[in-house]
């Protein structure tokens, strides 16, 4: 049943509800609505100006309304006077086409005809900050090597340890935090499931470090590239598919079909089409993976000061492999490397079902597995693509891959390229400082 929002304000001594969504770029907003007037907004939604966030709607369109999803609600662990809500976006009475949820939705219902049902964990890593944004918080966290520094990650055990705290009481089962491979950096995992809660996981955790961070007087980041010469943040995602959502799923399609046998690296026939389907999509699926100018510093960088980067820069994958954009840990399910912490929650978890999709309905190969070091032997490797190099190659073979661009919908696809072609121009037409440096005198 729905849940009544008017009631669970009275239960939990909720005065406010935060409806929010998530725009293309990634943004989160929101509107704080009094549990007064909760009633009529959970009926029509909260009216928002569709233009003044990143959609590509003008001023003259009419109101777009954000209707909260009850089964999304999040009391504030750290402000239980507040709930959280995710929403999805309706104009005139009909879903609007390119919000990322919706998107998400979308595919959701595609896959379910075909008696599949997606889940995903993600991995989302962060550096805390000081904040102005420009040093990391640590001063001391300076170790060459510094992942899993069992100093560094007490020295910030406050922050961890609360929005672990807050995770155990949300129930997500969280299972394990550390100082990740960058100094300042952190990851904190939780138990993967159905690929939209997923997605509203991820959104609110981002929103949950953020203003944690805040808090201890600090400024929490998912950037991919934050600090140069230290590793990116990525956000990996860890994939299986299953006969039923939720607790109703009995069956792990991936793992094996029949009698239960499992293929190469305990990956069933549809599992390795649908892995194939990744692999065939995926520098067009790193426009949506990897959505920012910054993103191709982390995917394309140089050895890092710990010695390696832990990002991909080409299309292959492997069995318990960590220099390839896929790996296959154990049986039914793999991990895919390339998305980062700039990943739009909600357009990653569509991306992924649409490319997978694609996977099984053509029977994709993924193609010959690699068990190489592929940082210090990619170089053997023949024929395997090569990731974009920035921002706008990504954006050209998602505009050529008409297969994904369509799974995705064609009006997402349309507002989205040409949003971030915006983007890329407003990028090249900056005056940056390398400039000024290599060229003043010629």
């Amino acid at each position: 049943m729905t849940q009544d929002l008017a009631e669970f304000a009275a239960k939990n001594g909720v005065k406010y509800f935060m409806i929010s969504f998530t725009d293309l770029f990634g943004y989160q907003r929101a509107k704080l609505v009094p549990a007064q007037a909760i009633a009529d907004m959970q009926k029509d939604g909260a009216g928002f100006a569709g233009f003044a966030t990143w959609l590509d709607l003008t001023p003259a369109h009419p109101d777009m309304l954000a209707v909260p999803d009850p089964s999304s609600v999040i009391q504030l662990p750290w402000k239980p006077e507040v709930a959280w809500l995710a929403s999805n976006c309706v104009m005139e009475d009909a879903p609007v086409a390119q919000a990322p949820r919706n998107v998400l939705s979308r595919l959701i219902d595609e896959a379910a005809e075909e008696g599949l049902h997606v889940k995903t964990g993600v991995e989302a890593e962060f550096f805390l900050l000081t904040p102005e944004g420009d040093e990391i918080s640590d001063p001391f966290d300076t170790a060459a090597k510094p992942c899993y520094d069992q100093q560094a990650v007490m020295r910030r055990y406050e922050v961890v340890r609360e929005i672990c705290d807050y995770m155990l009481e949300l129930g997500w089962n969280p299972y394990q935090n550390d100082h990740e491979d960058a100094n300042g950096q952190f990851e904190m995992n939780w138990d993967f499931d159905d690929v939209m809660k997923t997605a509203d996981k991820h959104s609110f955790f981002k929103f949950m470090t953020k203003s944690v961070a805040e808090k201890h007087g600090f400024r929490a980041t998912f950037m991919p590239k934050p600090i140069e010469g230290l590793t990116g943040n990525g956000c990996h995602a860890h994939i299986s598919v299953w006969d039923e959502p939720g607790d109703k799923a009995k069956t792990n399609v991936f793992a094996g079909e029949g009698e239960g046998q499992t293929g190469e690296v305990g990956l069933s026939e549809r599992g390795k089409h649908f892995l194939g389907g990744i692999m065939k999509h995926a520098s067009a699926l790193a426009a949506i993976t990897n959505p920012t100018v910054n993103s191709y510093k982390r995917i394309n960088a140089p050895r890092t000061t710990s010695g390696a980067t832990w990002a991909p820069n080409t299309v292959t994958w492997t069995g318990n492999n960590r220099t390839h954009m896929v790996r296959v840990p154990g049986p039914g399910r793999f991990e895919l490397r390339l998305p980062d912490g700039a990943a739009n929650p909600y357009l990653l978890q569509a991306v992924i079902i649409a490319a997978g999709l694609s996977g099984i309905r053509s029977k994709a190969d993924p193609g010959k597995r690699h068990d190489i070091d592929m940082y210090a032997e990619g170089h053997k490797v023949r024929g395997a693509p090569k990731l974009p190099l920035n921002m706008l190659d990504a954006l050209r073979d998602y505009d050529r891959d008409k297969e994904l661009k369509a799974a995705m919908g064609e009006d997402f696809s349309r507002a989205y390229l040409k949003m971030k072609r915006e983007e890329w121009n407003s990028f090249v037409q900056h005056f940056s400082r390398w400039e000024r440096e290599h060229t003043l005198d010629i």
